[in-house]
């Protein structure tokens, strides 16, 4: 589909930044501004000079700002610059540096004064510093966005477990510390013994200074910032090591003691995706069937990791969140050429309006992160009246706006 296409859909409006391929960070932050402003944060990559920035614009879609100009890295075009707004949408956060040297910028919008500290993020807190999160090179250098396995853009070793897992950040004060490590988390896991068991056959099969690829990532807030999620283990790691596939689903207070393990999608259990239910209890993902564990659906879990239920037989595995404004409605997307935006009515377990979005430039889909493709990643607005959601007509990748009551008739 085109973008005359799509824009002649009433209901689509394309947001359109001229020479920029655009994209917003992920489907688990708004990028709509926190003041009711109707502001909009975008990043946008200059495919021919091979750098990013970040994107300001308007309700109506007009430039307001630009800045933070870095580098173009695989990372960039799957969630941008994982840009952010503090809870006054008087300051963006953003990534700057490179995987292997990761820094965090702070920007003061009304005087364009920005502060830098080494460390990484996958977007900031809803509720404000500090900032908690893995090292996103360690999920690169493991296969992440390049499909292969790269230990050199890891920013420590991955054996050094002690010495990467999930980082505290801050500015005021400023504030640079590990604070859960990787191996304290493999400590207090309950599956520690069988964990431990495959690292060894690893280690016999690879070499002494090898073991499993373990590291935690993901991090993603619940609505009012009490609470937070993260993964840990290897999901995403070169295929060619011949690790078995390992996620699990942590939550965690902000404080990071008190950890329950909420979900389970390790040795061969189907699952990916899961985020915050904006109820701020529970999380929402795709995980195995109650009915058939070998079956992917839509599920629903305490974050304590207890009842756990089906929402929906949908599976196809891309990127669900539920209404903010309306529990009922379920939000997701698909993977193929085009792909699809699915609106889901949870209680009748029903598609009511499919979308379809171009999101690969070409006629065949290749592996990795590059401007050849996007996710889609569909977000609501926080008054659940918007859905903003990424694209890719042509060259460039173009963020949309969905209207929900329009597009749901």
């Amino acid at each position: 589909m085109s973008l005359s296409g799509m824009s002649e859909q009433s209901y689509i409006r394309p947001i359109l930044v001229q020479d920029r391929w655009c994209v917003h960070s992920y489907y688990t932050l708004s990028p709509y501004a926190p003041d009711g402003s109707g502001r909009i944060l975008l990043a946008g990559g200059d495919l021919d000079k091979g750098t990013g920035e970040v994107i300001i614009v308007s309700s109506e879609g007009t430039v307001l700002d630009r800045f933070g100009q870095s580098a173009l890295h695989s990372g960039f075009f799957h969630t941008g610059l994982w840009q952010t707004w503090s809870p006054d949408a008087k300051y963006v956060y953003y990534q700057s540096g490179t995987l292997n040297r990761p820094l965090v910028v702070k920007r003061e919008l009304d005087t364009g004064i920005e502060s830098t500290l080494e460390g990484d993020m996958e977007g900031a807190p809803p509720q404000g510093e500090p900032i908690i999160s893995g090292l996103m090179g360690m999920l690169y250098a493991a296969g992440y966005g390049y499909d292969k396995y790269q230990p050199e853009l890891a920013p420590v070793p991955f054996h050094h477990r002690s010495e990467h897992g999930l980082f505290r950040f801050s500015f005021d004060p400023i504030c640079i510390s590990l604070a859960l490590s990787t191996a304290e988390i493999l400590d207090r896991h309950p599956h520690r013994d069988r964990l431990l068991q495959s690292d060894q056959e690893i280690n016999q099969r690879l070499g002494s200074s090898e073991g499993l690829t373990l590291m935690s990532y993901c991090v993603r807030w619940n609505a009012d910032g009490s609470r937070l999620l993260f993964y840990f283990g290897n999901h995403c790691v070169d295929k060619s090591r011949g690790e078995p596939k390992l996620a699990y689903v942590f939550t965690s207070d902000r404080e990071l003691k008190e950890l329950h393990l909420a979900v389970d999608l390790s040795y061969g259990r189907p699952g990916v995706h899961w985020s915050w239910h904006p109820d701020g209890e529970h999380l929402v993902g795709y995980g195995p069937d109650p009915e058939d564990e070998n079956r992917l659906c839509l599920a629903q879990v305490h974050y304590n990791g207890s009842d756990y239920k089906k929402l929906s037989n949908h599976n196809s595995g891309g990127h669900p969140s539920i209404s903010p404004t309306d529990y009922n409605l379920l939000l997701t997307d698909t993977g193929g050429i085009p792909g699809e935006v699915l609106f889901i009515d949870i209680q009748k377990d029903q598609v009511i309006r499919s979308v379809f979005l171009p999101r690969v430039f070409g006629e065949t889909e290749e592996g990795g992160r590059h401007p050849l493709r996007v996710c889609h990643h569909p977000v609501f607005s926080g008054d659940g009246k918007k859905v903003l959601v990424n694209t890719l007509p042509g060259r460039h990748a173009v963020v949309c706006e969905i209207d929900v009551e329009e597009v749901l008739g």
